[in-house]
Order: C-alpha cells, then sequence, then structure tokens
C-alpha cells in the first residue's frame, strides 16, 4: 500500500472511534421502569418526572440519534443545533445511524455556515434558551455538547447584536487569537455561554455530555462552556481586547457590557445542579490511529495530543522531527547534523510551550529506534494562523504546505537523507471535516510536493504569503494531496501523522 493511503487509513481510523454514537452508547445506559435512571460512566441520576434534550455543535446529530434510541419514550422533546449543511452530508455519506428517525421528537435547527454564527444559529439558541427557562426541579436536562457548538449557540446580552459580536470574533481570530481567547471573549458577551445555559436551567437537574475539541479537555472553553461555571471574568475578556489591540475601538453596546459585567467569576457551588461528563477527546483518537499504525507494521510514537501555537512554528518543528527520523534511518543519527537538529528541536518545544511534552524524552525514544521497521509520528492539537492576505485556506492545510516547503528546502540543501532511499509523507486534517471555509478536512504533502507544484508553475511561497494554501492545493494536480472528507459528524481538533519508510527496491 502506498505511504498516502496508510496515512489516510490511520486519519479515517482515528476518525472512526471518536464517533459520537458509539461513543455515547459506551457512556450512557437508562436502567429501570418503574424508577427509571440514567446512568452514565457509572453515575446514577433518577429521571424523576420528564427529560428534555438540547445540544449544539459538529457531533451533536449522531450523539442525539443514539441518545433518542437509549431514551426512547422517556424523552419528552428535544432541540439541537447542528452546522448547515450536515444532514445532506451524512445522507450522501450513507451514514443513516447518525441522523434521526422519522417522528423524532428531537427538532433538528441548521445553522453557522462556514463555523460562523449567523441568524439560524441565533434562532436555534433562542429556543433552547426558552427550553430551558421552562423547567421544573423534576426534570433531567441532557445537554450534549461538541466543538463547533460555541458558534451554533450565539444568544449576545443585549444591547449586542449577533453582527457587532460577530465582527469582534472575525477580528480576533484574523489577529491570531487561539481557541481559548475567542471562548473567553464570546463567554463575556452571551447570555448562554460561560454557565449562562445551567443558571437558566435551575432547578433543573442538569447532566452535559461533552467531545473535546480543545487542548487540555477544559470544560469551561469547549462550546465557550454552556453549563460549566466560568473560570473567566470581564476582566480576562479586556486583556485579550487590549492584547490584540481592540479595547478601543470596540461597540459602545460591547463597552456598555463589559463595564457593568461581574469582576470575578462565578461560584462553583452555584452549580450544584450541574454535572459535566467528557466522553471523548484527541487523546482517544490518536490511541487509535496508533494501534491501527502499528497493525501495518509502524514503530509509532504519540508526539502530543496538544500541539498548539503558531502554524509556521508548529511546521518547522514537524520537519525537523522528520529530519531527525530520517537521518536515523539511514545510520546518520549520532552525527552532528543530527546533534544539531535535536537543538533545533529543543528550543522549538520551549518557544512553542506545548503543555505536557516533554521532547527531550520524546527524542530519547526517538533516538532508540533502529532502521528495521518504518516510523510513524502521531499528534494533535490546535495550530494558529495570522493572516496577511485575502485568499481561501485553513490551518491544516496551510501546515500540510510549510511542511512540504521546509522539506522542499532541507532537500536542496543535501540535509535529509540521500535521495531516493526514504518515502516520507505528512499527513494534517480536522477531525470534523471542515479545514476552515474551504470543503477539505486538511492535505497531504512529501518532500517532492513543491518541486512537482513549481513544475507546474505554481510557487508555494506566494501562495503562502497570500493564505491561499486551498487554492495552491486545488490547483496542484488536480487536488490530489487534498483530503475531501466532507463533514464526519465528529470534532476533537486536528491530526497530524509521520510516516518514514525505506523505498522498497524491486
Amino acid at each position: 500500500m502506498a505511504l498516502r493511503e496508510h496515512a489516510l487509513s490511520l486519519f479515517r481510523s482515528a476518525v472512526g472511534t471518536v464517533q459520537p454514537a458509539p461513543m455515547l452508547r459506551r457512556a450512557v445506559k437508562l436502567q429501570g421502569d418503574g424508577c427509571p435512571q440514567l446512568l452514565v460512566k457509572g453515575r446514577a441520576f433518577p429521571v424523576k418526572r420528564d427529560l428534555y434534550l438540547v445540544g449544539f455543535g459538529k457531533a451533536v446529530l449522531g450523539m442525539a440519534a443514539a441518545a433518542e434510541e437509549i431514551l426512547g419514550d422517556h424523552l419528552v422533546r428535544g432541540i439541537i443545533n447542528v452546522p448547515l449543511g450536515i444532514q445532506e452530508s451524512l445522507q450522501r455519506a450513507g451514514m443513516q445511524e447518525m441522523l434521526l428517525k422519522p417522528h423524532s421528537k428531537i427538532q433538528v435547527i441548521e445553522g453557522a455556515r462556514n463555523n460562523l454564527p449567523d441568524q439560524e444559529a441565533l434562532k436555534g439558541a433562542v429556543a433552547i434558551r426558552e427550553l430551558a427557562e421552562g423547567l421544573t426541579e423534576d426534570d433531567l436536562l441532557l445537554v450534549l455538547i461538541s466543538g463547533g457548538g460555541s458558534a451554533l449557540l450565539p444568544a449576545p446580552i443585549p444591547p449586542i447584536l449577533l453582527r457587532e459580536k460577530e465582527e469582534l470574533t472575525k477580528m480576533l481570530a484574523a489577529r491570531g487569537a487561539t481557541i481559548e481567547e475567542l471562548n473567553i471573549v464570546r463567554k463575556s458577551l452571551s447570555l448562554l455561554k460561560g454557565g449562562g445555559l445551567a443558571r437558566l436551567a435551575y432547578p433543573a437537574q442538569v447532566v452535559s455530555l461533552i467531545l473535546s475539541d480543545v487542548i487540555g479537555d477544559p470544560l469551561d472553553i469547549i462550546a465557550s462552556g454552556p453549563t460549566t461555571a466560568s473560570s473567566h471574568s470581564a476582566q480576562d475578556c479586556i486583556r485579550i481586547l487590549t492584547k490584540y489591540s481592540l479595547r478601543h475601538s470596540l461597540p459602545s453596546s460591547v463597552e456598555t457590557i463589559l463595564s457593568c459585567s461581574p469582576t470575578k467569576p462565578a461560584a462553583p457551588e452555584d452549580y450544584f445542579h450541574v454535572c459535566n461528563i467528557l466522553i471523548g477527546s484527541n487523546t482517544l483518537a490518536l490511541g487509535e490511529a496508533k494501534r491501527q499504525a502499528e497493525a501495518l507494521g509502524y514503530t509509532t510514537l504519540i508526539l502530543s495530543a496538544a500541539v498548539c501555537g503558531e502554524v509556521g512554528r508548529v511546521a518547522t518543528l514537524y520537519c525537523q522531527l522528520i529530519l531527525l527520523g530520517c537521518l536515523g534511518f539511514v545510520g546518520l543519527g549520532e552525527g552532528p547534523v543530527a546533534h544539531e537538529v535535536r537543538g533545533n528541536l529543543l528550543q522549538l518545544a520551549a518557544e512553542l510551550d506545548i503543555p505536557g511534552l516533554n521532547l527531550a524524552e520524546f527524542l530519547q525514544t526517538l533516538r532508540g529506534l533502529g532502521p528495521e521497521r518504518p516510523i510513524c509520528i502521531l499528534a494533535g492539537g490546535e495550530t494558529t494562523v495570522q493572516l496577511q492576505g485575502t485568499g481561501k485556506g485553513g490551518r491544516n492545510q496551510e501546515l500540510a504546505l510549510r511542511v512540504g516547503l521546509e522539506l522542499h528546502r532541507a532537500q536542496a540543501a543535501d540535509v535529509s537523507s540521500p535521495p531516493g532511499r526514504l518515502e516520507v509523507v505528512f499527513l494534517s486534517a480536522g477531525t470534523d471535516g471542515q479545514d476552515g471555509p474551504t470543503e477539505a478536512a486538511g492535505a497531504v504533502c512529501s518532500p517532492g510536493l513543491v518541486g512537482a507544484a513549481l513544475r507546474e508553475g505554481l510557487d508555494a511561497e506566494a501562495f503562502l504569503s497570500n493564505n491561499d494554501s486551498y487554492t495552491f492545493f486545488s490547483q496542484l494536480q488536480g487536488g490530489h494531496h487534498l483530503l475531501l472528507t466532507g463533514l464526519t459528524g465528529t470534532n476533537v481538533m486536528d491530526i497530524q501523522a509521520i510516516l518514514i519508510r525505506a523505498v522498497e527496491r524491486s
């Protein structure tokens, strides 16, 4: 099998293990008829009267379909907000198990085109708010939350208008704000985020099932934490706006809300009626990809499930790892070039400050690998892109193109292994199937990518300077290097894979 096909297989297996329905069935059961109980990962919640369901996020449709099947007639009513086009996409892909049955008690509202809040998402948020406000202390509210939920639950605090909040979010994203920073700002300006939904649902019992798309799985950041006591306040929001030079160009409505918001986060005891349970994450996806890679014969290492930072710096990290792997493969792992590459990697890791990454230990393990078996390095997380151009792309496509460009330069400088002896592939893709405002999940590159592009008259550096990676990959070899999955129905951030093996001799 071609190396590229191996990489695609690993990505598919990673996404497959975090499909919402199997995860939900593993975590949730309904027990008993007379006095029914909802069992979630061993914890019991009595169903005293009515059971309601709300949800928002890219994985929520499949979660809701599985939940309705489990809950049966105990479910009275549900409302979910899901990405625009996801039902059609899943139908087209033949993924019937992720669709609601005919005559479902759950209302589906599609919105947030290109993962941006819009009027349809606002309509769904209003319906969810009204349902929550009508609950009693004998009701149980099951909340399904996944990545993408923040854009699907827009409920700005009056007098802030949706377009004002949206414009502010766009400006922050364009200046390189992280997903955590964006969500802190969203929470500060929202009725439902930052624990708002849980407060509105009081005194009902609230049980939230969460699929994480955030590094470190902080529950108050995933989908902007609608059922979690926020660990942030208006002061944190102001600090972020100041950091990105937006503090003095805010709409008057935003100024009004920030000036009268509490200066301290809400107390955790205000959320005694809430139970938040994590049922899936990037770590789970990487674990399955590792098992699959080992079954294919690779010696497999997981770098981290929390890779983050500016996309250019992360691309350099991956390129240096590839070079080190290649040098070790051809018996040059203890030479001066390898020593220099290790030093570069340790410095990069210190600059990026990736949570929980012990790179020195990782490099020591990599050093001990022999050339007998091919190597697979897996990682996950979410990079940031500071927009400088007007092109079309996403962080995964930009990362793949930057890695391809750096490998091309290294090859030209004769830093890597002797040509023709090794095969190398790098893949980066979003588990939700949508990388930025494009139809691609991500892209695959190799050391020969940029050379092939130059022969077709495509200048990778020019495309990168315009943040136009999608156009580059679309035009190169008929889009062969793009990863097109359609919306997957799940979301646990991004997956990266490095594969290195010796060229088979005929």
